[in-house]
């Protein structure tokens, strides 16, 4: 049950939307009976017509004072909602994508309105009760006060019959909140049972921490809660971002038959998906403000474990460059010429092998340009001092060797011409997949405190996102990890040519020409 002070809360929302409600919902006085039929008809069938005219104070962007057209997504999903009466959905959407609003409010208010109404019994399932109270407050208040709704079906409200959380309104539409694992009770309205449930945010980050209650929870939305439908069934839709792969949405998502959209904040080509409200300013100022760790959490979907392999990172203080016998400048490219959100990375880093440990000095990981990413080789090696001598090497397998040849080679000449000369030599080693030659080479290093990043540059961006990129590393490489397999190649570099150089050792080989360095 509610205690008080929730119960104060919800009503303490009810009455902020009131005045809203009320004042942006005013009724055109001069529409003739004719037209005002011809309108509801219409707006009966257009979803996004509906929700402009009937909840302009839910649209309005607050910092533009302008209505914010809704997502094509959207429109599918009222569209999929409407025309199914029994099916289960999950509407794997990011935070602030008014998942919620389109389903507790939206929708429902648009079936309820029909010539063949399709939902007689919603029951809005939250983490916690006293969110599903909110959310039925928000809709008790737009039933009570929303005028244009009101004019166009006639008074909603139904004496003795509108408590917070469970109330009917006087055409018999009902609605039940409910908590997390609340017992269902008394959902049999009138002969009607539920045909509409929505399980909204049923996750949090306290309750994905622990398997058992997941596992717990997952079992009472299947049975306790979905077995409140009748014979007849009902539409079943749970809708949350997935904040971990150890989840009751990541359970639901995994039955079979399961109709299931994914929506990021970006798309696959790293757009904005709602960029009506979504700006690419708007989502760089979240994405700078949060690790991106979180960022993918709450706005990709892609909740990712820290810590699966590398657990930390060791930022010491590094030993003066002139006391390394040489340093290696190493380069890890991707085709792409651009900073768009959906590239991968480039890496420039310069790793230098002392006593028995291996130092990350100085560096460069990001998205970039491929000018940008040659330019770094030249900044790097300008802080190394005279007489230290710097193998610079690039990534360069045999689907690279044309990119390499074609465009990063015309690129560090046309450098060569105006009097910035460095040497450039590809690294043409067959790598294993990145996650196994970073987990195997690395891993180890670090665990024994090997690994070493510059702590006088552990404040820095790059170094930054260096160390998340070793804290976010997964067998899925979840996370971008171009930073760490650039310090895998320097590193397995630097103990290629340790052991050769080794007091006392002796290769036998002929010599190799490398026609490609410069």
């Amino acid at each position: 049950m509610s205690t008080q002070a929730e119960i104060k809360k919800a009503l303490q929302l009810w009455g902020t939307h009131y005045a809203q409600a009320c004042n942006e919902t005013v009724v055109d006085a001069s529409e003739t009976k004719a037209q005002q039929l011809a309108r509801v008809k219409r707006l009966q069938a257009d979803y996004a017509g509906f929700v402009a005219y009937y909840f302009p104070h839910w649209c309005t962007d607050q910092k533009t004072g302008k209505m914010t057209p809704m997502a094509k997504f959207h429109l599918d999903a009222a569209k999929k909602i409407r025309d199914h009466e029994n099916f289960t959905g999950i509407f794997m959407w990011a935070r602030g994508h008014a998942k919620s609003t389109h389903m507790n409010l939206f929708i429902p208010l648009w079936l309820k309105c029909q010539e063949r109404r399709t939902i007689n019994v919603f029951v809005i399932v939250s983490a916690n009760e006293n969110s599903a109270l909110s959310w039925a407050a928000n809709l008790q208040t737009e039933l009570a006060f929303n005028q244009r709704y009101i004019s166009d079906f006639g008074e909603q409200t139904c004496v003795g019959k509108w408590e917070i959380g469970n109330f009917q309104t006087s055409d018999g539409f009902n609605c039940i909140a409910l908590g997390r694992g609340q017992k269902p009770r008394g959902l049999n309205k009138r002969g009607f049972r539920p045909d509409y449930i929505v399980c909204d945010d049923l996750d949090d980050d306290e309750l994905c921490l622990n398997e058992d209650r997941v596992k717990k929870t997952t079992k009472w939305v299947q049975e306790a809660l979905y077995g409140t439908f009748g014979a007849q069934g009902g539409r079943f839709i749970m809708v949350g971002n997935l904040i971990s792969n150890q989840s009751v949405l990541a359970n639901i998502a995994a039955i079979d038959g399961t109709y299931i959209t994914r929506v990021n904040v970006r798309d696959k080509c790293g757009n904005p998906s709602w960029p009506e409200l979504w700006t690419e300013e708007r989502i760089r100022q979240r994405e700078a403000f949060m690790s991106y760790a979180s960022f993918q959490k709450e706005y990709m979907n892609n909740p990712i474990n820290e810590g699966a392999v590398f657990t930390e990172m060791h930022f010491e203080k590094c030993p003066p460059l002139k006391k390394f016998p040489f340093l290696v400048c190493y380069g890890d490219p991707s085709p792409s010429n651009n900073r768009n959100a959906a590239n991968s990375m480039k890496a420039v880093w310069l790793i230098g092998a002392l006593d028995g440990k291996y130092y990350v000095l100085d560096g460069r990981v990001q998205r970039a340009t491929n000018a940008e990413f040659v330019d770094w080789f030249y900044d790097v090696n300008a802080a190394v001092p005279e007489g230290v001598q710097v193998y610079n090497l690039i990534e360069n397998n045999t689907l690279q060797d044309p990119f390499y040849q074609q465009v990063f080679i015309p690129l560090f000449v046309e450098k060569a011409k105006e009097g910035k000369a460095i040497n450039i030599a590809p690294d043409e080693r067959k790598k294993p997949d990145k996650f196994s030659r970073i987990e195997g080479n690395l891993e180890p290093l670090n665990r024994q405190g090997r690994l070493v990043l510059n702590a006088d540059k552990k404040d820095g961006e790059h170094f930054k996102r260096l160390a998340e990129q070793f804290l976010l590393l997964t067998p899925r490489l979840s996370a971008p990890a171009d930073g760490a397999d650039c310090i895998e190649g320097g590193v397995w570099w630097l103990q290629r040519r340790i052991s050769i150089l080794a007091e006392n050792s002796v290769t036998l080989s002929a010599r190799h020409i490398n026609t490609k360095r410069i």
